[in-house]
């Protein structure tokens, strides 16, 4: 460029250097994007990963071994589909919970008990009126003398007049009447004794939660039943569709929807002393990340919810971000219920298998096997952005990076 030129035919020059310029730097950085089109995810902001890196053995692998087990990635079919509602039928009560034998009103400690004395005529022992402690009723044959109710003690046993303390605990009212008549015997003139629970705390469940009154139920040889219990507190106090029932026994604790219950007859099981019941208002929820309209953990009823309604609860995809190819569902899941093969992979101290399913929206077909997909307590559902969106961030960045140095020539050449 000469120095000497006339104003106008320098401005032109410089301006067609530094639109040169401009154009071999974005070039350069162009090129250098294609090469670092893997590295997108590594250093760009994103709400999380991409769909290709979503199974990748490095991301998912726990240790630092090459070989140590992954998580495993599921792609959705129909045959896992089978495998997951197979193994919801098999955590329904009528099959978790074995058949308990009936309640025979076996007498433990803290149970009250009522005695009945029959003593036929004339009276040797139980005639006399004179203690206020006994309520005598006359007959023409024989007189009935009722004793005070008595808990029965933590060591199991009960006093009698007469007989003294005997051994309670785990016998029946009609074995306890038995043993005392016996002892009497020689004593009463034809004694005869009824024996009578007035209070049952040891053969009962206790109900809690979501129930109009929480109490202590006891048993009878009618051998209740979970909804039996249920109506015994005066039912639930929000929706049934709402509600789901806990039901813990010797250590074990399953839950199932109280709607689930009710309509199928087998899951009303008898109960068994110690049994407790909770009853929850809509505890299941389930976390929605990633490119879908909402961003948030979402409750759901205890009946549950599919895939699609989860979707739809969140706004669906966003159009604009989605890789509609990749719809991932993260799930801690029961080994029983993942195919053979990703058994493999990671077990927790819980033994559960840590697994992600995958669905590939762009498919008709799998909004179809989405609807009977259920979504499961504690899921989180993530939608991956689509790789476009990760280059179009890229080239926001280059756009930044080179408009100053254009800006900077177009000021010069205006010079």
């Amino acid at each position: 460029m000469q120095l000497n030129s006339p104003p106008l035919q320098r401005t032109c020059l410089i301006g067609r250097n530094t639109f040169a310029v401009s154009k071999t730097i974005l070039g350069v950085l162009l090129l250098s994007s294609l090469s670092a089109c893997s590295l997108f995810n590594t250093w760009l902001p994103g709400s999380g990963p991409i769909r290709g890196d979503v199974g990748s053995s490095n991301n998912l692998s726990l240790q630092a071994d090459p070989n140590a087990p992954t998580v495993q990635l599921i792609d959705v079919t129909e045959r896992v589909l089978r495998e997951i509602n197979q193994s919801k039928k098999r955590s329904e009560f009528a099959n978790l919970f074995q058949a308990v034998p009936a309640n025979r009103n076996i007498v433990g400690p803290g149970d009250v008990l009522e005695v009945n004395i029959w003593e036929a005529s004339p009276a040797m022992l139980f005639g006399s009126t004179s203690s206020a402690s006994l309520s005598i009723v006359n007959a023409s044959t024989s007189k009935a003398t009722t004793l005070p109710e008595q808990m029965v003690s933590l060591d199991g046993i009960i006093s009698i007049p007469f007989v003294g303390t005997i051994k309670v605990s785990g016998k029946t009212t009609q074995d306890i009447g038995t043993e005392i008549t016996a002892a009497l015997k020689g004593k009463a003139n034809f004694p005869q004794v009824l024996v009578r629970m007035t209070r049952n705390t040891t053969s009962a469940v206790t109900v809690v939660g979501e129930v109009n009154t929480s109490q202590l139920i006891p048993l009878s040889p009618k051998q209740e039943k979970l909804l039996d219990v249920i109506a015994a507190s005066g039912g639930v106090k929000q929706p049934i569709n709402k509600i789901t029932i806990q039901l813990a026994r010797n250590g074990e604790v399953h839950s199932m929807p109280l709607e689930s219950v009710i309509k199928d007859p087998k899951q009303n099981i008898p109960l068994t002393s110690g049994d407790v019941i909770t009853a929850y208002f809509q505890p299941y929820s389930f976390t929605a990340l990633g490119a879908t309209g909402q961003n948030q953990e979402v409750t759901f009823e205890a009946q549950g919810i599919s895939l699609v309604q989860a979707l739809a609860r969140v706004g669906g995809v966003q159009d604009n971000r989605a890789d509609a190819r990749g719809v991932f569902i993260f799930r801690f899941e029961e080994p029983e219920a993942v195919p053979e093969e990703a058994k493999r992979g990671i077990k927790t101290a819980e033994n559960k298998v840590p697994v992600i399913y995958r669905m590939n929206l762009t498919d008709g077909s799998a909004f179809l096997t989405a609807q009977n997909f259920a979504i499961k307590n504690k899921d989180v559902l993530y939608v991956s952005n689509a790789s476009s969106v990760e280059l179009q961030k890229f080239l926001n960045i280059l756009v930044s990076a080179v408009y100053p140095i254009v800006n900077v020539g177009n000021i010069a050449a205006g010079n």
